[in-house]
């Protein structure tokens, strides 16, 4: 008698669906040793349809490097709630119990692939080589030292060869933010392809774009302390003071007086507290502390 083979199937450790009961275990737990993608999609969702496919092949050829978790954000709206799922499909990448990087929207294979190259490399892998990333990286190196100018050429250069690649874009876009020309940055924004457009690292430029519009108009840090202290009640003068703060580079800071804002009267001029912590979540990395901190804070704040 043949002998039946019950052992599971090879996708079943890399690629997996999840609920609210199993998240902690299935995400938070097993990112611990490896980094795991969570795919939030729904069935209603026709973007989710497409891109699910595609990640998931994305994750087997990366040979048990990453792995997978399907979350249905209908029957974990709890979950949804807390990581501020607003739209689906919305990628996360958890490593470490934290996210590290994420998308929203249906992508491009090729910039799925990037995606879970980034991801596999945050966890401590190697993804196979890739000339134009290690050109991204050189550019943000520049850029990180302050040769903005070579930064940009650079970016430039990489679009040359790839115009989607939405790291370059988005790397140049923040290199004439540092050179100060604004104009000129949210003119590449505007021009990056409609298959980018909503790709992590340009909403993130947009973010940034946004904040550095603000730091033009922002006041002095001192004055606005001083009526903030007076009057902690002056909402439009703390509001002030945490644009001021990030101008002059405090990000922490200026999430704090937000929050303390937002605990005031989150419904302030249209929720403007809230909509400034998302700004300002949206221009830095997933991953900074500043991010996963805020976030948590707001998070018990709604949810309280």
């Amino acid at each position: 008698m043949e002998e039946l083979n019950l052992s599971p199937a090879p996708d079943a450790d890399l690629i997996k669906d999840s609920s609210e009961a199993t998240f902690m275990a299935d995400v938070v737990e097993a990112s611990q040793g490896v980094p795991v993608i969570v795919d939030f999609w729904a069935p209603w969702c026709g973007p989710c349809k497409t891109l699910g496919p595609l990640l998931e092949d994305a994750v087997r050829a990366a040979k048990g490097a990453v792995k997978m978790v399907k979350v249905n954000v209908d029957e974990a709206q709890n979950i949804a709630g807390q990581l501020q799922i607003q739209s689906i499909p919305t990628v996360y990448a958890f490593y470490n119990g934290q996210p590290v990087d994420g998308f929203q929207g249906a992508l491009p294979q090729s910039e799925i692939k990037a995606f879970v190259d980034r991801v596999v490399k945050a966890g401590g892998g190697e993804a196979p080589g890739d000339t134009l990333s290690d050109a991204v990286d050189a550019a943000e190196e520049m850029l990180t030292e302050g040769a903005a100018a070579d930064a940009a050429q650079t970016f430039a250069a990489i679009l040359g060869e790839d115009e989607k690649h939405a790291g370059a874009y988005g790397g140049m876009v923040r290199a004439y933010i540092a050179m100060g020309e604004l104009d000129q940055a949210e003119a590449i924004l505007n021009g990056a392809p409609i298959e980018i457009s909503q790709a992590p690292v340009l909403e993130a430029a947009h973010a940034q774009l946004e904040l550095a519009r603000q730091a033009a108009d922002a006041g002095p840090v001192s004055e606005l302390q001083a009526a903030v202290e007076a009057d902690p009640q002056d909402h439009q003068a703390r509001f002030d003071l945490a644009q001021a703060l990030y101008a002059h580079g405090d990000a922490e800071a200026a999430v704090t007086q937000l929050l303390e804002l937002f605990r005031q009267d989150r419904e302030w001029n249209d929720g403007a507290a809230k909509t400034q912590l998302f700004t300002i979540f949206d221009a830095l990395k997933p991953n900074d502390p500043v991010v996963l901190h805020g976030r948590r804070k707001l998070s018990s704040m709604i949810f309280a």
